[in-house]
């Protein structure tokens, strides 16, 4: 095949999700328990917290969902899909009904 057939692969820049879904970093795995007892590997603690990276359109424009971008929730994983856009982050599109809560900081 020559240079001209090949089809061409491009870097993928952004992840923008799409109806009543959003876009979340999830936070690492906690290996240290809160008391400062560290876990094996082979043991983990699920987290399903994590950061917005991105809303979709939908979700912006509607005031019913106060999430926006980098806000810190709480979600449900099971009907999260996970993203294989970058290796070093755990990024999953999530419905917005699977949000649970917001973590804010009192004024």
């Amino acid at each position: 095949m020559s240079d001209r057939t090949k089809p061409s692969r491009s870097k993928l820049d952004t992840v923008e999700p799409l109806g009543k879904r959003v876009l979340i970093r999830k936070d690492e795995d906690k290996k240290v328990t809160k008391g400062g007892i560290e876990l094996p590997d082979s043991i983990e603690i699920p987290t399903i917290t994590g950061r917005v990276v991105a809303v979709s359109a939908q979700i912006d424009h509607d005031d019913d969902f106060p999430l926006r971008q980098y806000d810190r929730v709480l979600f449900n994983p099971k009907q999260a899909i996970p993203v294989e856009f970058d290796a070093e982050n755990h990024l999953y599109v999530v419905p917005v009904e699977d949000v649970v809560a917001v973590f804010r900081k009192s004024k």
